[in-house]
């Protein structure tokens, strides 16, 4: 009884490493891809459409800038970090 116990919960580990292995692989391949779009999107002239702009350079206008990085974090799903670059940037 014991060793089944013991196999299972190595079972588990083994599977929850090769879980984590394949979406760190999968979150750098999808980095990797997004970087390369940016620098399509740049060769070509073009950027991107954010959505709720206008409001959110109003807020920066105002001194709002957690809520700008809030609204923009809403309307685009990026994390806190890009979110704040990309407001810094419309500054």
């Amino acid at each position: 009884m014991d060793t089944a116990i013991l196999f299972l919960i190595c079972v588990v580990l083994l599977g929850t490493i090769t879980l984590q292995s394949h979406l760190s692989r999968a979150e750098r391949r999808a980095a990797r891809v997004e970087r390369k779009l940016d620098l399509v999107l740049r060769h070509l002239g073009l950027e991107e459409e954010i959505p709720g702009q206008d409001e959110i350079i109003g807020l920066v206008r105002q001194g709002k800038q957690v809520q700008a990085v809030k609204l923009y974090r809403e309307s685009t799903g990026a994390g806190l970090v890009e979110a704040k670059q990309a407001v810094d940037r419309l500054s």
